[in-house]
């Protein structure tokens, strides 16, 4: 049986949902979405909404706290001294689902296109709040939470963005 993603920035909730009659929940966390609200453009660090799929799973068997830069793990896990050291940055953590547009003209190709954007569902540091919108564009979630979903997913697998 199919699996979809459905992320609510409304509710700030991300759910996996059997595509069965009665669209099962097999998994529910609250996640954190774009500070700047919704959109598609290039540079707006606005959550694309829309009709997705993933295109990429990263991180397969790597520990929890990977640190990743441009999708590759740096062989550096994630620590409250690193935090420090580096207060501004952005942290993508654990995995990384990376997303592509399914919807030409909305959130696929040209300005509006969010794999080229390097939108993904990512892990961020258990420290960060969850459930409100703060992130730069991306879904953030907690590790824990994204280890789970990580392990229901794969690459297609649908994902809906709506307020």
């Amino acid at each position: 049986m199919m699996l979809s993603i459905e992320i609510s920035l409304s509710l700030q909730i991300c759910r996996a949902l059997l595509d069965n009659e009665e669209k099962t929940c097999l998994f529910e966390a609250s996640v954190s979405t774009a500070k700047n609200g919704p959109g598609e453009l290039v540079n707006s660090e606005c959550t694309p909404r829309g009709r997705h799929q993933i295109r990429a799973c990263i991180g397969e068997d790597m520990p929890s706290n990977t640190i990743f830069v441009g999708r590759r793990p740096t062989g550096q896990i994630y620590s409250e001294a690193l935090s420090a050291q580096f207060p501004e940055r952005d942290w993508i953590l654990t995995r990384i689902l990376w997303l592509s547009g399914l919807e030409v003209g909305r959130n696929r190709l040209a300005n509006v296109d969010t794999m080229q954007r390097y939108i993904y569902i990512h892990g961020c540091p258990d420290s960060l709040p969850i459930g409100k919108p703060l992130s730069h564009g991306c879904i953030r979630m907690h590790n824990r939470d994204l280890l789970v979903l990580f392990d229901l997913v794969k690459v297609g697998t649908q994902v809906t963005i709506h307020e």
